[in-house]
């Protein structure tokens, strides 16, 4: 990679039969690889359906020409920087080097065409409102790490073990589909640049996913999903632990299925943590990327905000990569190098409700110059700010029994029968962009009615959270003293990355609530077919 990198960049764009003046030599040129090697087995009804083994070597070429000040990256044109191609997976150096020489040439095309319009525009439209550099200058970076070893697991044992997770939502006969599903992956990133940085960083990940799926009597679709992540297969929960989670998924699912559609609310409610996580990472965290700042189509919520009071003061929101374990439970979103060479920082976020900088990539902003170690991206994207590790701390605690009891006044002071608890959240949406409104909705899974009467909680379906971020982070009242553990995965413009969000739970005095789509097709006409009393047909 070094050696045809250094060819490439001294000799692209000098050329004997053209004049200087009209040379375009690269000021900056990357090689990026990922090689992965990879094991997935899936099942769902209680038999396998997928075991495959992958190994793969994906390599990222990004040129740059111009200057730092306005490249080829510039605006819209600033995902074409990156051109990928699959490289061979042997250690054949002679086909490596073509495979780079080729994708290189192809990109350094590709990048002079995107200069010649950039200029072009740069001269015909009007002055934009954030008129920082295209790209940061950063210190090289040197880290050369043990290289991950290829995934070897018990293929034999793991396939029956997730055959029998699968076959146990047999009992559960309004389950109309399941899938478990484990994936290990053992990744090796290889990064070397024309200014000298060379860096080779291991990830390993180990995660197993459960879904499964009813519909209601009314029409409405319902899904349970719970997903399972260590470093290793070996640090994955043991096989009674995660048979007890897949009944428990069950069970519930075929309470939601029975349980009342809820009405749209307005008024108080509990995020469970994990809850909490998901809400801070969709409604907050996105807007505090650094690339939301810039650009004419970004809504740039909290770009002017610096200084301010975005949150209670008794909060504060950092960002931390470095960290690998948060309380026993891996954090699938740690690194120690990013996506664009730079070594992985934490950042705090947020101190005292005080908003203090943005997650930042080397993609410069107004008032913030440098990388803070967060551009990611997954393999055949460009780098982007990005969430990691999401940690929310609070100094305003207390116990849940309190927490819920604040819950309920908080109901009775605002006229309400009753508060929400939401349990367990699945994703949700952030929009960003000025062309839409500035709103986020997110999608609970699990939510009680919490009464002010002392009525038992009652379980209800169909419920879709919705608001907008100044106002809904506003509104945190007090938090338990009992954060959790969110681990996952983000898609944004620079593709899919695995993160983790950490919080306690919050009572916040308002949240308003939406009905999801009822849908209108029918439960299935004929029931799921029995099991055959006698040995399963081989």
């Amino acid at each position: 990679m070094s050696t045809e990198l250094q060819r490439a960049f001294t000799s692209l764009g000098h050329s004997a039969s053209i004049p200087d003046d009209k040379q375009l030599p690269p000021y900056f040129l990357s090689y990026s690889v990922s090689d992965a090697s990879a094991v997935s087995i899936r099942a769902q009804y209680g038999a396998l359906v997928g075991s495959t083994s992958n190994h793969a070597r994906v390599a990222d070429i990004q040129v740059r020409l111009g200057s730092p000040k306005l490249d080829n990256t510039h605006g819209d044109h600033r995902a074409s920087a990156v051109n990928s191609i699959e490289l061979p997976l042997a250690d054949d150096r002679a086909a490596l080097a073509r495979s780079l020489w080729s994708a290189t040439n192809a990109g350094y095309g590709a990048a002079v065409d995107n200069y010649l319009r950039v200029q072009t525009e740069a001269q015909v439209r009007a002055k934009e409102e954030d008129s920082s550099p295209d790209f940061s200058t950063e210190p090289p970076q040197v880290s050369i790490a043990k290289p991950a070893p290829p995934v070897v697991i018990d293929r034999a044992l793991w396939e029956q073990r997730v055959r029998d997770l699968s076959r146990i939502f047999r009992d559960y006969p309004d389950v109309y589909r399941n899938i478990v599903m484990l994936t290990v992956q053992n990744e090796t990133d290889y990064f070397a640049s024309s200014e000298g940085s060379r860096v080779i960083t291991p990830h390993l990940q180990a995660r197993l996913v459960v879904l499964a799926v009813t519909r209601a009597d009314d029409g409405m679709d319902l899904f349970r999903d719970q997903t399972f992540e260590a470093e290793t297969v070996s640090g994955l929960p043991s096989q009674s632990a995660l048979e007890s989670a897949v009944r428990q998924l069950g069970q519930s699912l075929e309470a939601l299925r029975k349980a009342p559609v809820t009405e749209p609310f307005n008024g108080p409610a509990i995020l469970s943590g994990r809850a909490s996580a998901v809400f801070f990472h969709e409604v907050l965290g996105h807007r505090l990327e650094g690339q939301r700042q810039r650009g004419d189509d970004e809504g740039q919520t909290f770009t002017k905000e610096i200084g301010k009071d975005i949150l209670p003061n008794f909060l504060s929101v950092a960002d931390d990569p470095t960290r690998t374990v948060y309380d026993k439970t891996w954090l699938s979103g740690s690194y120690t190098y990013d996506d664009e060479g730079q070594k992985a920082q934490r950042v705090e976020l947020i101190q005292d409700g005080v908003l203090k900088t943005f997650l930042m990539s080397r993609l410069p902003i107004a008032s913030f110059s440098e990388s803070n170690g967060h551009g990611r991206a997954q393999t055949g994207r460009m780098p982007t700010g990005r969430q990691g590790n999401l940690i929310v701390t609070s100094t305003k605690t207390t116990s849940d029994a309190a927490l819920r009891q604040q819950l309920i006044d908080e109901a009775k002071k605002q006229g309400k029968p009753y508060g929400l608890y939401f349990e367990d959240i699945s994703s949700g949406f952030a929009v960003t962009q000025r062309s839409s409104p500035q709103a986020f909705q997110v999608i609970p899974l699990v939510v009680y009615r919490v009464y002010v009467d002392g009525r038992p909680d009652e379980l209800v379906r169909g419920v879709a959270i919705v608001g907008t971020p100044l106002a809904a982070m506003k509104r945190i009242l007090a938090t338990s003293d009992k954060p959790e553990v969110f681990n996952g995965e983000c898609g944004a413009e620079s593709g899919t990355v695995p993160v983790s969000a950490v919080a306690p739970a919050m009572l916040l005095s308002e949240i308003e609530t939406q009905r999801q789509p009822q849908g209108i097709e029918r439960p299935p006409i004929l029931p799921i077919p029995s099991a055959p009393a006698t040995k399963e047909a081989q």
